[in-house]
């Protein structure tokens, strides 16, 4: 038996919820006690079942941190999980030789940090087996293989019905009720597939870094990247010894600068000096370091790279020893894409040269729209919340937002936070109204 569909079984028996089941009073949110003892028995021909704490949609690092946070206010959650395994993002869809690109430091959960003997930049094994010791430390247990199709906020009754189909049993639906709904589904839920006159009728290979694992299945072969970002930079340096010749418009920074983390510095600069003093800052190191990129082909953007990413979202390209490769003439850089025909590439340049596959740096987009239904808090535009950092974390009538910052983990830690808290003092008023069935 399911670990919630047990917990409201036994929810039925209990005297303290079977005296609020008799009585029929109005659904105010204060009298949201009520409403859950009433429903607490699982309907078999429904399969709906109401769940005492929040619903949390993710099981990546942002749905993991609030679940722990709520653990810690002793206040128990559900989450959903449309994969087989926390972290599927990490686990199932990311290349070998990735690591975390900012300092572990930086890139903690909240309650546990990273083992003393971790590196400074953990490695994807490293930082799966950290969330995984996670998750068991709190005791976190997702509800894997439903994913959520459709949730909205019932106003008759005063919650969220989170509707989910399961993997397998011939697509189970599952419905869920809560007064709470947490998203945690991510910027990254959903493959960017880019539009490339002729893409479609490549000849050769084409993938998305998603189902890229390493650059040894290209051995010999002629492959172009196409990205702006962490992946295509990374992506190059693995096929670098493999004839790779990678399109790359990125804004590129050293890793580190003056014996520190380029990220660590800028967060240490930005405690005195404004954003664009630190831009200017960080691109004349990156000048004195990197030299002229422009006369590589690396086009830099119009603005700094923390303007950018706090207007845009895009994550600086931090260097990992690739720029050394287009220093050197073994990874070649291209202009745009003009037209595909075959295997050949036009590019805007005029040069045309073949390719036997394209590996597709992309990115990834937040999947919110296609099953929230809400439009106050997430933007129908691209899924992320409508407000700014750090404003975007909490909408209404119990809709949370985590990890949809554009602030990374970082973020993730402080929104995690703010809900638990949040969540905890609403239950806190509620039991001062009915003492000894909330907490």
């Amino acid at each position: 038996m399911d670990h919630w569909s047990e917990s409201e079984g036994k929810r039925a028996h209990d005297p303290i919820f079977q005296t609020y089941f008799s009585q029929n009073c109005r659904q105010h949110v204060e009298d949201f006690c009520k409403e859950r003892s009433a429903d607490a028995v699982v309907s078999p021909s429904q399969r709906s079942i109401l769940v005492p704490g929040p619903i949390i949609v993710g099981a990546g690092p942002s749905g993991l941190a609030v679940a722990a946070c709520l653990k810690e206010k002793r206040v128990d959650s559900l989450i959903l999980e449309r994969s087989n395994c926390i972290a599927s993002l990490w686990q199932l869809k990311t290349y070998d030789r990735l690591s975390l690109h900012l300092p572990r430091r930086f890139c903690e959960l909240p309650l546990m940090p990273f083992p003393a003997d971790y590196p400074v930049y953990p490695s994807k094994k490293e930082f799966v087996a950290y969330l995984e010791k996670y998750a068991a430390r709190f005791g976190i247990r997702p509800t894997y293989n439903h994913t959520v199709v459709c949730a909205e906020y019932d106003e008759k009754r005063l919650l969220w019905r989170v509707r989910t189909q399961a993997t397998g049993r011939m697509g189970e639906e599952v419905e869920y009720l809560s007064q709470w709904l947490v998203v945690a589904t991510g910027e990254n839920a959903e493959v960017v597939q880019p539009e490339i006159d002729g893409l479609k009728e490549f000849k050769g290979t084409v993938m998305h870094t998603s189902a890229y694992k390493t650059g040894r299945m290209f051995a010999g072969k002629r492959v172009l990247v196409v990205g702006c970002g962490n992946s295509g930079m990374e992506v190059c340096l693995d096929l670098c010894n493999n004839n790779a010749q990678p399109h790359i418009v990125v804004h590129i920074l050293p890793r580190e600068m003056l014996g520190q983390s380029t990220f660590g510095l800028s967060m240490w600069l930005l405690k005195w000096l404004p954003v664009h003093v630190v831009d200017l800052f960080l691109l004349l190191v990156a000048r004195a370091m990197l030299g002229d990129t422009a006369r590589l082909g690396l086009k830099r953007p119009t603005v700094g790279p923390l303007e950018l990413k706090s207007l845009s979202g895009k994550t600086p390209v931090l260097d990992v020893g690739t720029f050394a490769k287009i220093r050197s003439g073994d990874i070649k850089v291209r202009p745009d894409i003009k037209h595909i025909s075959g295997r050949q590439v036009e590019f805007l340049d005029t040069l045309s040269e073949d390719f036997d596959a394209i590996v597709l740096a992309t990115g990834y987009k937040s999947n919110v729209p296609f099953w929230l239904k809400d439009q106050e808090l997430f933007s129908e535009k691209d899924g992320l919340p409508r407000k700014a950092f750090p404003n975007g974390w909490k909408g209404e009538r119990g809709l949370y937002s985590v990890g949809l910052t554009r602030r990374g983990l970082m973020g993730t830690s402080l929104d995690a936070r703010r809900i638990a808290h949040d969540i905890e003092q609403q239950l806190r008023a509620a039991e001062g109204r009915y003492p000894g069935v909330l907490l």
